[in-house]
């Protein structure tokens, strides 16, 4: 299995910007597809982006288009989530996930997840 952990989380100001990481251990980064997934209190866990692991497609919710680029680099064995233009209701507990099956692109569903770093933005 593949171990993740994310960071780069705080608090920051509404337009503001944060960039998340995702460190990988235990496999090779560049044999999985990423996702990053939030969670707000109260709310269901959603789908942020997600990268594939040749190419580097990439997809995102219609929420954060624009905002958040999410990129890898295999050579560090990391994803990251690049958030600008921050919004109050981007606030959450934030995800990053990893599936070695091409599918997890394309159903959003992932085997492996991280603990989460907490993004709070305030207005």
């Amino acid at each position: 299995q593949v171990q993740l952990v994310e960071s780069g989380g705080g608090l920051v100001q509404a337009g503001g910007s944060l960039r998340l990481s995702c460190a990988a251990s235990g496999r090779t980064l560049s044999n999985y597809y990423m996702g990053w997934f939030r969670q707000a209190p109260g709310k269901e866990r959603e789908f942020v982006a997600a990268v594939t692991r040749g190419v580097m497609i990439t997809r995102y919710a219609d929420s954060v288009k624009g905002r958040f680029t999410i990129s890898r680099d295999n050579a560090k064995n990391t994803v990251y989530l690049q958030m600008n233009s921050l919004k109050p209701e981007d606030t959450a507990l934030y995800y990053c996930a990893a599936d070695s099956d091409p599918r997890a692109y394309g159903s959003l569903k992932f085997d492996y997840w991280g603990q989460g770093t907490q993004v709070t933005v305030s207005s």
